[in-house]
């Protein structure tokens, strides 16, 4: 501190005297009158010394000149105002007349933010600039691709703690002109189709620095073109998800998004608000993937009560845990319920408790395997379940039901898909009879759900590969767990009573693609470094899924991103006489659920593919 106070106050010493001459010589136009030279030779130690100690009451000594910043800006013009003012006020109030005038002082004032400002920028320029060219080395040339907050900040650090990187170029996906300038660099605009080879070569870059907030398909393009010119790809966390805990050091931890290959899904915000806003809301299997990210969502709209139910108590306490430091917390009252939708009696005790306007039931078994080999199960809980939660919904007189389905109800192959193809008939045919507004949202494979391929592959991944899939030839349509949640809100605000509604989620990606995706943009080569075993379709499975049956194309839109299903309703008595029937062989062990599950589907279905599949099976 001493050593630094040493030499800075011969520093503000001699700007204080420069900018205070500057001030006489500016007044007078460059020939001071002798006796006002005598009158700046007399006052200018009181004025160094008032203003040394204003500047060293400020703190303004403390701050770096190296990495000079707005603040430090703020800082010293502030100081420099209130010396200048208290002269001002000084010169006026106690010196009769005024021994220096008032003009020169306020010059006074002036010069010596400029002086000070100049004094700064100049030190971080040369060491930020200046210093990398007069020591030879030019360094790396590097662009950032982005333009925006994540690249400017990447921009900046890497300006006062790496000099020697030569940044040659911002790259903006057309956002801002091709002219224009940030920092002094270049802000390069390109279009979707533009190879990025063509840039990268032009420019002579050495290494790409993508901030993690870059789309998915952006980093992917990126990595394959830098990849075969044998440019270096570097991924620059965001220094808030350092902070939260959600970047880890290494290799690049992939993100959703990175994986979806298409813009994520943004739907209508302000109609899921007018349905949700103040009402009275139940969800179903809280606990899980979607239900707790359902639950998330809900609570930023402020719901007058948000009711969790779910099965699992440790799941229970893991949401509420989570939920009880969300902004909305205090606001929003939540409730927690520990029940088994099998459990009708406390199913209904919850409905009369706390008599929601809106359910919205994600509770479901969805695991396709583990349902083949446990089809009772998958029955008592995706179909019995569901038939309790519809006929409490509508007895309960709730104004609206949201179903979440899946595209494995189309065509279904397996016991989980004929379960939720059970389920949807249940809710359609609820909306005939019932004042409620019965809907069903029907979507396919949720990135990053628990048990989904994504975990696997991440866990797979750690621990060094292979990475393994079923099938070369298998793809599912994606959708990430926000979108999924978004669709069920905008179901239950724009739905009519009986609608199935699907997600316009792009083209089927393959699953040996999402593999190759993951361990690319992990940071691997493929298949050095991690490689793909193929292990065969498991029970139940499918190549490709579906998601609208013939009877159901030439669907309409709703929503921009929103397709209405015209699909075909049973009549109420058929779905109770299925359920009656399926109920039975569910609770008789001597009986095949499998079958008689597989009977029900093909009665309730008029529609010759599922009974071929009947038969095949």
């Amino acid at each position: 501190m001493t050593r630094r106070l040493a030499i800075l106050v011969p520093c503000y010493l001699l700007l204080f005297a420069l900018a205070f001459a500057g001030a006489f010589a500016l007044r007078f136009e460059f020939a001071v009158p002798e006796t006002y030279r005598g009158v700046l030779l007399r006052t200018l130690p009181l004025v160094l010394a008032f203003k040394l100690v204003v500047f060293l009451l400020s703190g303004d000594w403390r701050r770096s000149f190296r990495y000079v910043t707005l603040s430090d800006v703020v800082s010293f013009s502030t100081a420099s105002v209130i010396a200048s003012g208290v002269l001002v006020v000084a010169n006026a109030a106690f010196v009769s007349p005024p021994i220096i005038p008032r003009s020169v002082l306020l010059l006074d004032g002036v010069l010596l933010v400029l002086g000070m400002g100049v004094a700064r920028g100049g030190l971080r320029y040369y060491h930020e600039t200046l210093r990398p060219l007069l020591g030879g080395g030019t360094g790396k040339r590097a662009i950032i691709v982005g333009s925006g907050r994540n690249a400017i900040g990447i921009l900046r650090t890497l300006r006062a703690t790496e000099p020697s990187l030569r940044i040659v170029g911002l790259v903006s996906d057309g956002s801002r002109s091709e002219l224009s300038l940030v920092s002094g660099v270049s802000v390069l605009t390109v279009e979707e189709d533009e190879d990025w080879s063509t840039l990268v070569q032009s420019l002579g870059v050495e290494l790409v620095l993508v901030p993690s907030s870059t789309p998915g398909r952006t980093v992917r393009a990126i990595y394959e073109t830098c990849r075969d010119l044998e440019v270096g790809v570097h991924v620059i966390p965001e220094v808030r998800s350092i902070v939260d805990g959600r970047y880890r050091l290494g290799h690049r931890e992939v993100t959703i998004n990175d994986l979806l290959r298409r813009e994520p899904a943004d739907l209508d915000h302000d109609s899921m608000r007018a349905c949700v806003t103040g009402r009275r809301v139940l969800v179903t299997g809280a606990a899980g993937s979607i239900g707790s990210e359902l639950c998330r969502q809900l609570l930023d709209l402020q719901p007058e009560r948000l009711v969790l139910l779910d099965q699992s108590e440790f799941g229970m306490f893991e949401i509420e845990a989570e939920l009880r430091h969300h902004a909305l917390a205090s606001v929003v009252r939540t409730e927690y319920v520990v029940a088994d939708i099998r459990d009708r009696h406390a199913l209904d005790g919850a409905f009369a408790e706390h008599e929601p306007h809106l359910v919205f039931h994600a509770a479901a078994y969805k695991h396709v395997p583990m349902m083949e080999r446990n089809p009772r199960a998958a029955i008592r809980n995706n179909v019995l379940g569901t038939r309790n939660v519809v006929e409490l919904a509508a007895a309960h007189a709730v104004e609206r039901f949201v179903l979440i389905s899946t595209d494995k109800a189309v065509r279904p192959s397996s016991v989980m898909g004929a379960t939720k193809l059970l389920a949807e008939k249940i809710v359609q045919s609820a909306a005939v009879e019932s004042e409620t507004r019965f809907m069903t949202v029907r979507f396919g494979n949720v990135l990053n759900s628990s048990g989904s391929v994504v975990p696997i592959f991440r866990r797979q991944l750690e621990a060094g590969g292979p990475l393994t899939v079923t099938h070369p030839d298998m793809e599912r349509y994606f959708l990430t767990i926000p979108e999924a949640v978004q669709l069920v809100l905008q179901a239950g605000a724009v739905g009519s009573s009986g609608d199935v509604l699907v997600l316009e989620m792009g083209p089927p990606v393959r699953i040996v693609d999402l593999a190759r995706d993951m361990i690319r943009l992990s940071g691997h080569d493929d298949p050095e470094d991690v490689g793909i075993v193929f292990t065969g379709i498991r029970p139940g499975e499918k190549l490709c899924e579906e998601l609208f049956y013939n009877v159901e194309e030439g669907t309409l839109k709703v929503h921009d991103k929103i397709f209405k299903v015209q699909a075909v309703t049973p009549h109420p008595s058929e779905v109770a006489a299925s359920l009656a029937r399926l109920e039975s062989a569910a609770r008789n062990d001597s009986n095949d659920p499998a079958a008689s599950l597989w009977n029900e589907v093909a009665v309730l279905v008029a529609e010759s593919e599922l009974a071929e599949r009947r038969h095949a099976a």
